[in-house]
């Protein structure tokens, strides 16, 4: 069956959904397994960095507070050490369920080809993989790869790169269906947003923020799209909050008290930053068209490393979440999003026969919990689109479908 690439995008997803059914033979007619029927052999991750301290003009320059912000010890966009101890941690957990499952030994130096970390070439993303290998195998000395500091990497940047055929009009349009504009984008964060005048307690009744009216247009080179309004600027300042607030430093800048339940309201402006760069179908679509298909091919290569590791940024973790239909649900968090050093892990699994199905979860610690340093993880179950409710997804069918998401490569 050859599915022709100039039927419509909902048409072709159908006919290759189709495809992966008729093409499964007797696995898609047989009743699916749980996962406690199957045997965990690889897992595929997308990962972002951890808590790491605020980029320059990220608050933006002319915000109003109370009370000068905080002094951090980390220089500016660097991983902290309290965000490397909580990678770490989560490597740690990682790597317990992973020799529950059997698929890596519970102690000791991993096989060098069974496990790959790519990062993304800023410095904080670097030292992130770095700190979950170290979690993960101390003293083992896991190869880190990247390209040279500051190269601008297709996998995690690919409009930066010109990676694919972006069309910045067609993308405002379909992030306007998306949204419903940007007026009504701003409308529904107002609470937010006055919510963030509070926790800043500058006094000023214009407001703590200077944002203007909202406006989405191309970048300058065509190759992007360029944000400015009250979602733009207040959404830097509501991730400089969480930040601090894991980070373990003051709660507060003199205006309402920061507290979890705070930063979780809070996080929608930052959220909502993510509809117009990565969740809209075509945003999606193009942001995860080159890491998407590395992720694809870790997943199906026949000797690939049991665990294969991609370490980016905010923008990757929403754009696959939206490729693949699902929220970023977690505790602490707005709904998508993405937390510092959270991660969406693809398991692969076979059966008796070995026939190989996918299951797909989301792993996080709250803000809370980095901010005590605690141990824990929490692991939340996810049901991909197009994909079984109650049950792990096929692999062929999981491949088509993620693959027919992906926006092609510029040429």
């Amino acid at each position: 069956m050859i599915v022709s690439s100039s039927l419509p995008r909902r048409l072709r997803t159908l006919a290759l959904f189709a495809l992966s059914l008729s093409t499964a033979g007797v696995a898609a007619q047989e009743p699916l397994h749980c996962v406690s029927d199957l045997t965990l052999d690889r897992v595929v991750i997308l990962m972002r960095h951890g808590v790491r301290a605020p980029l320059d003009g990220e608050v933006p320059h002319g915000t109003r507070t109370a009370r000068p912000w905080p002094v951090w010890n980390t220089r500016e966009s660097e991983l902290t050490p309290r965000g490397a101890q909580a990678l770490m941690a989560a490597a740690r957990a990682d790597r317990a369920e992973w020799a529950a499952r059997g698929l890596v030994s519970a102690h000791g130096c991993l096989a060098r080809d069974s496990i790959r970390i790519w990062t993304n070439s800023a410095s904080r993303t670097i030292a992130s993989g770095q700190a979950y290998a170290a979690g993960l195998a101390p003293d083992c000395m896991v190869p880190v790869r990247h390209k040279s500091l500051g190269t601008v990497d297709p996998l995690f940047e690919p409009l930066r790169a010109r990676a694919t055929r972006f069309d910045a009009t067609a993308a405002i349009a379909d992030i306007g269906r998306f949204t419903g504009g940007m007026d009504a984008l701003v409308a529904r964060n107002r609470p937010a947003l006055t919510l963030l005048d509070q926790v800043l307690g500058c006094g000023d009744p214009r407001g703590c923020d200077p944002a203007g009216a909202p406006r989405l247009t191309p970048s300058a080179d065509g190759h992007g799209i360029d944000l400015s309004g009250p979602i733009r600027t207040a959404s830097g300042t509501a991730q400089v909050l969480l930040l601090q607030y894991a980070e373990g430093l003051a709660p507060s800048v003199g205006g309402l008290p920061v507290d979890g339940a705070v930063l979780a309201r809070l996080g929608t402006v930052h959220a909502a930053l993510f509809d117009i760069y990565s969740r809209s179908p075509y945003m999606a679509a193009h942001q995860s068209a080159v890491f998407g298909r590395h992720m694809i091919n870790a997943l199906t290569a026949k000797n690939g490393a049991k665990v294969d590791m991609l370490v980016g940024h905010d923008t990757n973790v929403t754009a696959l979440a939206a490729l693949l239909g699902f929220d970023l649900i977690a505790p602490g968090y707005a709904s998508n999003d993405a937390a510092p050093g959270g991660a969406i892990l693809i398991e692969r699994w076979h059966d008796p026969r070995g026939r190989a199905f996918v299951t797909v979860r989301y792993r996080t610690q709250s803000p809370d919990q980095i901010r005590t340093q605690s141990a824990a993880t929490t692991v939340t179950p996810v049901r991909v689109r197009g994909c079984p409710a109650d049950a792990p997804c096929p692999l062929n069918r999981f491949v088509a479908l993620f693959r027919d998401g992906l926006a092609p490569l510029a040429r």
